[in-house]
């Protein structure tokens, strides 16, 4: 949901519409702009996934901040997690004292009881976070704070950027259907164990390692679903786990392995077919960039899918021809 396009606004109305919008959404108590009025431009959109709030900040040269005795009481609970997005260079991200530059394969964590933060970049910078009340996380605050310097050196970091990115790039569909809340819990699971992996003892990393085993299996293959050697023998190594374990695991959470990557390669690989962006594209490079090797299995897995050929699909939505019910997924 778009907040603040200040383009739209009156040069003279900018600044202050900033400030309001991000005191509003994220409880920042300080905006600096190193761009005159007539040069910034900011735009903010914010949607909710359950107790997930995401945020999305693009624009010209900033810097926000945020103290503990400013921050709203409704707030004041919050953890915030925030990436730079890829493509537009690099952020500053302190918190009580310590600094980072965080780039494109990094996220910033800050607890809003901290007494200072701060997060901006120079040039055109846009950076996608989130919140979520640490009630959610179920974590002591302390362990929270310990975290903060430390996230570079969790395994879990990548999987959980790239759980945003997907949670961002399909935010409008996906915040207002019944996916949300389960998504929102992915990123809670998700967000304990990156905490827990560099800050927690030995018995409480044990017991979340367990508890979101299958939620961070879930986003590895997210991460790797185009990948054609995406094999349960690599999965189980990438989770320490045997490949007994890894099916056992699967059969308990409701799913089945084979079947749940073949069907998220084949929604890839369908919505890339009624994209006008890939039209350029054959569909036999569309099916191999989601992991399709053969291309007479692709066309067989997707006609069983979804009741009709890969051309048929492909033909039929560049034209905004609906297929007939019996051809509907």
């Amino acid at each position: 949901m778009l907040v603040l396009d200040t383009d739209d606004l009156p040069v003279a109305d900018r600044f202050e519409a900033l400030r309001t919008a991000v005191s509003r959404e994220g409880g920042v108590d300080a905006v600096e702009e190193n761009e005159p009025a007539a040069d910034m431009w900011k735009r903010l959109e914010v949607w909710h996934f359950g107790p997930i709030t995401l945020f999305d900040t693009r624009g010209t040269s900033v810097r926000f901040v945020r103290s503990f005795r400013k921050t709203r009481r409704e707030l004041v609970d919050n953890v915030s997690l925030m990436t730079q997005a890829e493509g537009f260079g690099t952020g500053a991200f302190g918190c009580d004292g310590y600094q980072r530059r965080l780039a494109a394969d990094g996220i910033g964590l800050t607890p809003h009881m901290a007494a200072s933060h701060e997060y901006g970049w120079s040039g055109t910078g846009r950076s996608v976070a989130f919140s979520v009340n640490i009630a959610h996380l179920a974590l002591p605050v302390d362990m929270v704070r310990a975290a903060v310097p430390l996230l570079q050196h969790s395994p879990v970091e990548s999987l959980l950027l790239q759980h945003i990115r997907g949670l961002h790039r399909h935010a409008d569909r996906l915040s207002g259907g019944p996916e949300a809340e389960a998504l929102a819990a992915a990123t809670v699971q998700l967000t304990r164990a990156l905490i827990v992996s560099v800050a927690g003892d030995d018995h409480t990393r044990r017991e979340v390692a367990q508890e979101t085993l299958l939620t961070r299996v879930l986003a590895y293959l997210r991460a790797h679903l185009t990948d054609p050697d995406l094999t349960p023998r690599r999965i189980a190594r990438a989770h320490g786990i045997s490949v007994r374990t890894l099916y056992r695991l699967c059969e308990d959470g409701g799913l089945s392995l084979e079947k749940w990557i073949i069907r998220r390669r084949l929604e890839g690989a369908r919505n890339d077919l009624a994209a006008t962006g890939q039209a350029h594209r054959t569909i036999e490079a569309i099916a191999r960039s989601w992991g399709f090797t053969n291309p007479a299995h692709f066309s067989r897995r997707f006609h069983q899918t979804y009741g009709t050929t890969p051309s048929h699909w492909r033909r039929h939505s560049r034209n905004g021809v609906p297929l007939s019910p019996e051809h509907e997924p």
